[in-house]
């Protein structure tokens, strides 16, 4: 390592309690997040909130965090029954509406534990989702609103045969005797994730594994596949257009500056989408990453950049 190069930073883990829905074992609820906080952080009080796709976890913001946190506090989130956060006891109950209840209480402990004088969003794919939820509030119900959004390959348009494709794969069980081999399975869903040296593939995907019984499971609930068993009846169609109908009125209603992201090859955030983004609501700021499809994963230098400057510019 360099002289002048900073030794990596390791997040700790930080925890708050979400009364709405109770755990799995009945009692009180806990969201946990990892928080990035380096001694010699220039601005520690501009805190940049990181929300994770549907089966991921916090630390697949890992390598963003560790640029980001030289310049502010970053806190990236398990949500809800994903990684170190609890299971719910009712599976029915995962989804956004929940979502976006469990971020308003952390934004609120945000603002009380770091007192902080900016709060930012970055949200991949089912984070972008809470994240439109969450700045389209109205003034008030926030006890800090987002001054800076990035949705990351996401939009108020979601595409039916994308979500029937995610469909095909969350909540199915799987165990591996190492995490090599898990690493391995999850490239098979992954692929479209854009293209990773090894090294950089095993360590976004060790963190999706937990030993149990001496085998490798995902480690999330398998319940959170219960919002995509719908998509075989016959207006499954108008529900995910109604959906849609319901996330484009938050959108419009949004008053931070956004920066929208996509995977050149995306099926979930077409191009079409990805124009009236740029032309309703807050106008997004709009970039697009060549070789990539759903969703970049911020690892690369040249995604971290984008967003980077867009954050502290």
């Amino acid at each position: 390592m360099n002289a002048n190069t900073p030794a990596p930073l390791s997040p700790t883990l930080g925890s708050i309690l979400c009364p709405d829905a109770p755990s799995r074992d009945g009692s009180p609820r806990a969201m946990r997040y990892w928080l990035w906080a380096a001694p010699d952080c220039k601005s520690p009080d501009h805190v940049v909130i990181c929300v994770h796709g549907l089966t991921r976890q916090g630390r697949d913001f890992d390598a963003l965090a560790q640029r980001l946190s030289r310049d502010c506090t970053v806190i990236a989130v398990d949500v809800a029954g994903r990684g170190a956060s609890d299971w719910l006891a009712d599976g029915a109950l995962y989804g956004v509406p929940l979502y976006v209840a469990d971020h308003i209480r952390l934004i609120q402990h945000v603002k009380d534990t770091f007192s902080p004088t900016t709060i930012d969003w970055v949200g991949t794919s089912m984070g972008g989702l809470i994240g439109i939820g969450v700045a389209s509030l109205p003034d008030g119900v926030l006890a800090h609103p987002i001054r800076k959004l990035v949705l990351n390959d996401v939009g108020p348009t979601l595409e039916f045969e994308a979500l029937k494709r995610i469909g095909t794969y969350v909540g199915q069980p799987a165990r591996f005797s190492n995490l090599q081999d898990g690493a391995d399975a999850l490239w098979t869903v992954c692929a479209s994730f854009g293209p990773h040296t090894t090294e950089e593939w095993f360590e976004l995907s060790r963190h999706m594994f937990v030993e149990r019984s001496g085998h490798f499971e995902y480690h999330y609930d398998p319940a959170i596949a219960l919002a995509f068993k719908g998509f075989d009846v016959p207006d499954a169609t108008e529900m995910v257009a109604q959906g849609n109908q319901v996330l484009w009125a938050a959108y419009d209603a949004i008053r931070a500056p956004t920066l929208v992201i996509r995977g050149e090859a995306s099926d979930l955030l077409t191009r079409e989408t990805l124009s009236a983004m740029a032309q309703r609501g807050p106008k997004a700021h709009t970039v697009t990453f060549k070789d990539v499809g759903h969703a970049p994963t911020l690892v690369a230098p040249s995604q971290q950049l984008v967003v980077v400057d867009f954050l502290l510019t």
